[in-house]
């Protein structure tokens, strides 16, 4: 039976912190929103279920990330994980003051952490203030994104505007110092009503030695980084079995593609350095209401099997924002993700056994598409990205990846893996 329930606040997100419970030795599966009640299977031991919060109202956000956390429990999970993006990618609104808060209420804890590090993937966290590579967050592509534009690095001040309650800092000194000084400030910290902490880390050997200090925890916020101590704190504790093959895969045949919608300065790299055939896509015409998606799959069916193809609906910031001023930010961003879902289902229907999306809202939207509905997690291509398999009678390989992870070569060599 899972003993730990993850709740994400988007779908590549989900995806990011599943592959890293695996590596650790978790079986784990993935359910696409709240998983209805006995649906859980018994061979796993995690269970991340994937929402779409991170943009929504923040009263929306609450009231799903609640219900996550009842299925969660009915499925006999005994530790329970947030997870946001490791750019902490929200507003002054929200949405991860709030929820953090609605957890603790209903789980009755005192205390979470909040610790967005991903080392591997240039995310650290110094004296609170949230690095991408030797950037500042507010120096970063960040600053440009088109829902969540992150303008200020300190995430100490982020989290503040956010709830009510006291915010406070458990430092990289606190931290290197090992997980008893670490669980010491935290237990201070909490003695002083202090209900949110963001914790500092620059190497995975900090991430170690922080799931170590927050093993009993009933609830911790952050990153897939941070899960990255989790597992080997939870079998110290006698809550995990050590666990062979627990990324196991079917075999999936079938041809190759890859649909790009994420905007993010990773992904353009990634279409750029890939060597196959690319269709970008028009956005102002999918815009403006035309059947894109269909001369598209027309273009990409004479391509299919000979080796990955790309299609693209990535675009940089400033023509986002061209777009965005000429239709809108939700009738854009919701005519190109149609467009995008469609493209996938046709692509599927055409003999694509092995998919990789590009972008949270993108793969949000192609999984919905595809009718999936959980997903057994499977071995990693790159940092925070793992193949995934669609539970059913006929599974398709998915990998979902968040706009901001990959290295240059992901759309090539992630077809050499499984």
């Amino acid at each position: 039976m899972a003993i730990l329930g993850v709740i994400a606040d988007d779908f590549t997100g989900a995806t990011d912190i599943a592959g890293m419970l695996v590596k650790g030795g978790m079986r784990t599966i993935q359910t696409i929103g709240v998983p209805a009640k006995g649906t859980i299977p018994d061979d796993v031991d995690a269970v991340v279920v994937a929402l779409k919060t991170r943009s929504i109202p923040a009263a929306d956000a609450v009231a799903q990330s609640l219900d996550a956390l009842k299925a969660l429990q009915d499925a006999g999970c005994v530790r329970f994980f947030f997870k946001y993006c490791s750019t902490f990618d929200s507003t002054d609104a929200g949405n991860i003051g709030p929820v953090g808060d609605a957890l603790l209420d209903a789980l009755k804890a005192k205390q979470a952490i909040y610790c967005p590090a991903f080392p591997v993937n240039g995310r650290t966290t110094f004296f609170g203030h949230l690095f991408v590579g030797d950037l500042l967050l507010s120096d970063s592509h960040m600053k440009h994104h088109p829902l969540t534009p992150m303008t200020d690095a300190s995430l100490v001040r982020v989290l503040a505007r956010q709830t009510p309650h006291k915010v406070g800092l458990v430092a990289l000194k606190q931290v290197q110092s090992g997980s008893a000084v670490l669980r010491a400030a935290l237990d201070r910290l909490a003695a002083d009503d202090v209900r949110h902490v963001v914790v500092d880390a620059v190497a995975d050997t900090d991430l170690g030695i922080i799931g170590e200090a927050i093993g009993d925890d009933v609830l911790v916020t952050g990153g897939s980084g941070v899960a990255l101590g989790l597992p080997a704190a939870y079998r110290r504790r006698g809550l995990l079995a050590h666990r062979a093959g627990a990324g196991a895969l079917p075999k999936v045949e079938g041809a190759c593609a890859v649909v790009a919608g994420s905007c993010s300065a990773a992904t353009l790299g990634q279409i750029a350095t890939f060597k196959g055939p690319h269709l970008a896509l028009d956005t102002d015409a999918i815009c403006r209401g035309e059947d894109v998606a269909g001369k598209a799959l027309d273009w990409a069916k004479d391509k299919l099997g000979s080796g990955p193809i790309l299609l693209s609906a990535s675009d940089k910031p400033e023509k986002v924002k061209a777009l965005q001023a000429k239709y809108g930010v939700e009738a854009s961003s919701q005519a190109i993700e149609k467009t995008m879902a469609g493209l996938a289902r046709g692509l599927v229907a055409a003999g694509v056994g092995r998919l990789v999306v590009a972008g949270g809202e993108t793969s949000g939207a192609v999984v919905s598409a595809l009718d999936v509905t959980a997903l057994r997690i499977g071995p990693e291509i790159d940092p925070g990205v793992p193949w995934t398999a669609s539970v059913g009678a006929k599974p398709i390989l998915l990998a979902l990846k968040s706009g901001n992870f990959g290295a240059p070569d992901f759309f090539t060599k992630a077809f050499d893996r499984p």
